[in-house]
C-alpha cells in the first residue's frame, strides 16, 4: 500500500485553516476584553457639537484654490513644527477660503491660542484669520 503525498493546495487549506481559526480566538479574546472595559468618550464631543451650527466654518469649506490650499499647508506645518505646543494645538482645525484663514478648536492655553493665531497671521496676513480657538486645559484624566 503506497502513501499518497499531501498536495501544496491541501497544505494551502490547512494552513488557511488554523490561521482562521486562530484569528477567531485571538479575535474572540479581544473582543471580549473591550468588552469587559468603559469605552472611553473623547473629551472634545462638545466642541464638535459648535460645528454643527448655523454658519459656522467647518473642514469641508476648505477652499482648493492654490492659494488657499498653500496657506493651509504652510500653517499647518509651522503649527506641527512647534514642539512646544500639545497635541490639541497641533490638531486644531485650519480652514481657508478666499484667503480668509479660520482656526477652530480646542487649544491647552490662552499662550497655545496667540501661538496658533500669529503662526496663521504669518502667513496670511493681519486681518485674514479668524480665531475661534478655545482654551480647554488639561483635565485630571488628561
Amino acid at each position: 500500500m503506497s502513501h499518497t503525498p499531501v498536495t501544496s493546495l491541501s497544505k494551502a487549506v490547512r494552513t488557511m485553516a488554523v490561521t482562521a481559526a486562530l484569528g477567531l480566538l485571538t479575535g474572540g479574546a479581544a473582543f471580549a476584553h473591550g468588552q469587559s472595559q468603559q469605552p472611553q468618550r473623547p473629551d472634545n464631543t462638545a466642541v464638535n457639537k459648535t460645528d454643527r451650527q448655523e454658519g459656522s466654518v467647518t473642514a469641508d469649506q476648505q477652499g482648493n484654490s492654490a492659494a488657499d490650499l498653500d496657506a493651509t499647508k504652510k500653517i499647518r506645518e509651522s503649527i506641527v513644527r512647534d514642539k512646544g505646543l500639545s497635541t490639541y494645538a497641533h490638531n486644531v482645525k485650519v480652514i481657508t477660503r478666499d484667503g480668509t484663514v479660520t482656526l477652530r478648536g480646542p487649544v491647552r492655553t490662552e499662550a497655545e491660542k496667540k501661538s496658533v493665531e500669529s503662526k496663521a497671521q504669518a502667513v496670511a496676513g493681519a486681518g485674514h484669520v479668524v480665531n475661534e480657538l478655545t482654551v480647554a486645559p488639561a483635565s485630571k484624566n488628561n
